[in-house]
């Protein structure tokens, strides 16, 4: 009897520990919003992306896009909760054992134990998140204020341990007391059976009491973790404020004055909440600009630290630039272009004075991220410190106060949120290269269909309207192509599968940087099915190839294509 109750007590303990997490967490939660406090959900879904490989987050990316890591943010939140689960049912168990009747050591010891579980724990998980040479990025204060909310866990838990320790299931049975007729048993067997259906009922009421308070707590808290990332509202592109300044765009060559490329063209400066995100954060970093600073070490002989208004004051430049995901599929929407201000890296390189033996750049962020570009690169005339985007400061999505913006590399060599440039004398692997992605610049050519199909691409073009293809009709096949910063010099679509191929229109490009705009004419003879392809020739003479290839761990290559019936 005895080692039953132990048994179904231990399902009641796990319920109150359930109970007392999810307040815990939900206070946790109001720590991160109000004060950047610890959500140890946070830093755990971090160190998973650290620790997956890249085949893995590529087939993540490609299959969920952005949802991939908040797939696992919260799956760490439900982690999280379960571990608070187990951990009530060792603290039940271990009050049972020690028979503790006083309340308050009880509900301290619980509180500790929860919290030095949560510690070692939180503080592994922030140390799989940290880069070589970059420091712990966590401090006193927070582990100390991780506490708080295992003071609520402790004396949640320690409540309810005093209410079921009260119950006299807890109590060793009396029946050694009594001549064990069968008759009695019986009736011994049916009152511990309804005694202990009450003690459940009565436990999962109070859990679940809990719960109806803390849970909506935990969701109006995430929901304006998230909603924060949203605050600074985009200024759409036909605006008068965003024109100000802003390099005029060439006018449309013909070809282009079909209504139905209208929103292609409108958009060929990807609005800034339309600019693709992808980074190893399930929640965007906050970076306080008033206490943050741009330190240049390493191999230099004049190190600075330069804070965000010395930056600002520099001399700048505005160019167009166009960055593209290595995980973008062929097709995908990882792509964006963006007008950028900024000041040059060379200008701030020449400040540090670098030594003849520099080979490689690293740049180290405020979320733990790091990547190395070489030092050639860094010093090309379109490789900037970017502080503005479309005419705007940057958003939190993507870098503010400060991100890199470095021609011919994927998305992932343009890092955000720099703290800190260190120069080295050897190639340097970065966070996606010790995972196995491509150390190199992008190589390879990209060139999709937008206006036929329902491709991921037309996420980039708001109010896009696809053009039926109809027997006798010209319709505009149209769309993108990128090649780093290559150029791209010819773009041919093929209506036949790839028999036959017919130059198209392209426009010029916002800069030598970005992508570029094509058109065809396309004028269907007969009824039946058309496949319809489109491939780029860069200026370098390179054609894009066919074969086809995922994105892990070069980038994806291969021709896009769309069936299309008429």
């Amino acid at each position: 009897m005895v080692r039953k109750l132990l048994n179904w007590s231990q399902g009641i303990f796990f319920i109150c520990g359930l109970a007392a997490g999810i307040a815990a967490l939900s206070l946790s939660l109001f720590f991160k919003i109000s004060f950047n406090g610890i959500f140890v959900p946070e830093a755990a879904s971090q160190a998973l992306v650290s620790l997956t490989s890249g085949q893995v987050e590529s087939v993540a990316v490609e299959t969920l896009g952005p949802l991939a890591k908040y797939s696992s943010f919260f799956g760490a939140i439900f982690a999280n909760i379960l571990l608070y689960g187990i951990i009530g049912i060792f603290l039940g168990v271990l009050y049972n054992k020690i028979r503790t009747r006083k309340f308050i050591p009880r509900a301290l010891l619980s509180s500790f134990i929860s919290y030095i579980i949560l510690l070692i724990l939180t503080v592994s998980f922030i140390i799989i998140n940290t880069v070589p040479g970059q420091k712990l990025l966590i401090s006193s204060a927070q582990l100390t204020a991780l506490f708080v909310p295992h003071l609520v866990y402790g004396f949640i838990f320690s409540f309810f341990f005093e209410r079921l320790r009260k119950s006299k299931s807890f109590s060793p049975p009396a029946s050694k007391q009594r001549p064990q007729t069968i008759d009695y048993m019986a009736k011994e067997s049916v009152a511990n059976a309804t005694t202990e259906i009450d003690i459940k009922k009565r436990a999962l009421l109070r859990a679940i009491g809990v719960s109806a308070i803390a849970l909506p707590i935990m969701y109006f808290g995430l929901n304006r973790l998230f909603s924060q990332q949203e605050q600074q509202s985009p200024i759409p592109s036909s605006s008068p404020a965003s024109q100000n300044n802003q390099i005029e765009p060439k006018s449309r060559p013909p070809g282009f004055g079909d209504a139905v490329l209208t929103p292609l063209i409108d958009a060929e400066e990807t609005p800034t909440y339309l600019f693709y995100r992808i980074d190893k954060n399930a929640i965007v970093p906050e970076v306080d600009v008033t206490g943050w600073s741009l330190n240049v070490k390493g191999l230099v002989n004049n190190p600075l630290v330069i804070n965000y208004n010395q930056i600002k004051a520099m001399n700048s430049i505005e160019q167009y630039a166009t960055l593209s995901c290595v995980s973008n599929k062929i097709g995908g929407d990882l792509v964006s272009t963006a007008l950028w201000k900024g000041v040059r890296l060379r200008d701030i390189l020449a400040k540090a004075q670098i030594k003849p033996e520099v080979k490689y750049i690293i740049f180290r962020c405020f979320d733990g991220y790091d990547v190395g570009i070489p030092i050639e690169s860094g010093l090309m005339d379109g490789t900037i410190l970017a502080y503005n985007m479309n005419n705007n400061p940057l958003t939190n999505d993507h870098g503010y106060p400060l991100r890199a913006i470095v021609p011919g590399f994927y998305g992932m060599m343009n890092p955000k949120w720099i703290t800190e440039i260190e120069l080295v004398d050897s190639t340097y692997e970065g966070f996606w290269q010790r995972k196995g992605w491509t150390n190199n610049g992008n190589d390879n050519i990209y060139s999709s269909i937008v206006t036929l199909g329902n491709q991921d691409i037309i996420n980039r073009f708001p109010h896009l309207v696809t053009d039926n293809l109809a027997i006798g009709k010209t319709s505009q096949i149209a769309g993108v192509a990128y090649a780093g910063d290559r150029g791209i010099s010819k773009i041919e679509v093929s209506t036949d599968g790839g028999n036959t191929w017919k130059s198209a229109i392209v426009k010029d490009p916002l800069s030598k940087y970005t992508w570029v705009l094509w058109t065809s004419g396309f004028t269907p003879k007969v009824n039946g099915n058309y496949n319809i392809i489109v491939r780029a020739t860069d200026k370098t003479g390179k054609v894009q190839t066919s074969d086809f290839a995922e994105p892990f761990p070069n980038g994806a290559s291969g021709y896009d294509m769309v069936n299309v019936s008429v």
